[in-house]
This record gives structure tokens, C-alpha cells and sequence, in this order.
């Protein structure tokens, strides 16, 4: 069986399975194989945790895929594309997967900015690389500051990492409530600041702050099956309210078809947490 490298940052980019999901895959690999290849770059699995985890305990054959990439930014870009094309991802997933995205494009930029300097091309950088929040801001249908602000949560969530991975799993998989608030505010805090958060993560022993959270004191007489889709609807309805402001802002630019896409894209989340719920 060929040997596959497991990549810790890369493997955690990949929301977990619930139980009943991953046994479904499971029984569906033992009855019929793998039948999808996973995917590799230079030995390093990137795409097919779960498949990989089945096999390798089952001792089933599985075939692989590889993929050339100039650097780890490209392949981060490449999982999290595959990632928020496959899944319904959580808020916090979303703005976490966004913020990594504007972080590896800029960290790219700046490689090839520095080559352009040391070739003395440095007048056409610009022209190659337009602002990467504006670029993401479109892609992703939000507004620049949005992408920004994910960026600080993406700071906030590796810093945890660094510290715990258990605490950034429990984080990314909703185990425990933080808001994205505190977490960007966490993006300029101290080693020490952040190595406490990330113990008491990893502890169960943190606590949300008032800010943390988007309850209310209604939020008693709601039934608890429904409190995760409530918050959420809570948080989208804010977004929503920062990017459609921005997007009135521009229509005295004649740019009023970004409206429609803010909109849109308002009402296709809508859409889905209606059939969720």
C-alpha cells in the first residue's frame, strides 16, 4: 500500500463527519471499494481523509492522484475551492475558509513581488495583481471588509493551532462556542492571551463572553433544536446588513448590479438554512 503523509494544517481544513455520515461511507466503501482516487502532492494527502482512514483500517486498496502545485499557498487555495464547493460549510467555516484564501493569495503576491523587484520589473506588479480583498470580495459575493475581517479570524484560528491543534478542531467543528467577534479580536492579542484561550479550549473550561454569543433573552423560549439556525439566521442577517450597505454605497458609481449580487446571494442562504431547518 502506498505511503501517504499526512499534513496536520491541510487535514484540518476538512470539516469532521458526523457519526452517521462517515459509517454510511464506510459501509458504502466495504460493499463496493474506493472508488475514487485520493488526491496527492508530493505524497501529501489533500483530498480524501476519510476514504484513507476506511481503507487503511479495513486493509482495502484505494488508487491515487497526483497534483503538481508551486507551493503550499496553491494547494491550501485548491482545498479550500474543493471545500465550499462540496459542503454546507458553518458561518465560522465560511469566514475561516474566506480569511485562509485572502492570507495565501497575499503571501503568493508578495513571492512574486519579490521576484518581480529582484528581476527590476517592479512597475508591472499592479497591473498582475489587483487588490486581493476586492478579487476575493467578488469571488465570494461579500465585501472587501468582510474579507478582511475573515482574514483576522483565520490569524486568530492559526495562532490557536499553533498552540493546539484539539482546540482548533474544536472551533472549526462548532464543539465549543466562540464567536467570530472574539476571535478576530484575538488576531491582535498576546502569546499569552492566546496560549490561555487555546488551554481552556482544549480543557472544556472555556467560557463565552456576553459578546461571544448572538443569544438573547428570548433565545429561552426558542426550542434548543433550533437555537444553532437561529444563531446563524442571527449572524447572516448581520453580515448581510454590512455588505448591502456597502454595496448602496457604490451605486452612485453606476455599480448598482453588485446590489443584485449581494441580494442574491443573501436569499440563496436564506434558501438553504430554510431547507435545514
Amino acid at each position: 500500500m502506498k505511503e501517504i503523509i499526512i499534513d496536520e494544517e491541510f487535514r484540518l481544513l476538512l470539516p469532521i463527519l458526523d457519526e452517521t455520515t462517515f459509517r454510511l461511507l464506510e459501509e458504502n466503501i466495504l460493499e463496493y471499494g474506493c472508488r475514487d482516487p485520493l488526491i496527492l502532492w508530493n505524497g501529501i494527502l489533500i483530498d480524501g481523509y476519510n476514504r484513507y482512514k476506511i481503507c487503511n483500517h479495513h486493509q482495502l486498496p484505494f488508487t491515487t492522484v497526483d497534483m503538481e502545485f508551486d507551493s503550499r499557498e496553491e494547494v491550501l487555495i485548491w482545498i479550500i475551492s474543493n471545500q465550499i464547493s462540496r459542503r454546507n460549510l458553518t458561518p465560522i467555516q465560511l469566514s475561516h475558509f474566506r480569511g485562509l484564501h485572502y492570507l495565501a493569495e497575499r503571501k503568493i503576491q508578495g513571492k512574486n513581488n519579490q521576484y518581480i523587484q529582484e528581476s527590476g520589473s517592479e512597475r508591472g506588479q499592479n497591473a498582475h495583481f489587483p487588490p486581493t480583498a476586492k478579487y476575493l470580495s467578488e469571488q465570494y459575493r461579500v465585501s472587501g471588509r468582510t474579507i478582511r475581517r475573515d482574514a483576522e479570524l483565520a490569524t486568530a484560528v492559526k495562532a490557536i493551532g499553533n498552540i493546539s491543534y484539539a482546540a482548533k478542531e474544536k472551533i472549526l467543528s462548532g464543539q465549543v462556542q466562540i464567536g467570530r467577534n472574539r476571535l478576530r479580536e484575538l488576531s491582535n492579542s498576546s502569546d499569552e492571551e492566546i496560549e490561555a484561550i487555546a488551554t481552556q479550549i482544549e480543557n472544556n473550561e472555556y467560557e463565552n463572553r456576553p459578546s461571544d454569543s448572538s443569544t438573547s433573552d428570548q433565545e429561552s423560549e426558542i426550542p434548543k433544536a433550533m437555537l444553532p439556525e437561529i444563531k446563524q439566521l442571527n449572524q447572516m442577517v448581520k453580515e448581510f446588513a454590512v455588505d448591502f450597505q456597502a454595496a448602496l454605497i457604490r451605486l452612485g458609481n453606476g455599480k448598482s448590479a453588485e446590489l443584485k449580487v449581494v441580494l442574491r446571494s443573501y436569499i440563496e442562504q436564506l434558501e438553504d438554512l430554510y431547507k435545514r431547518m
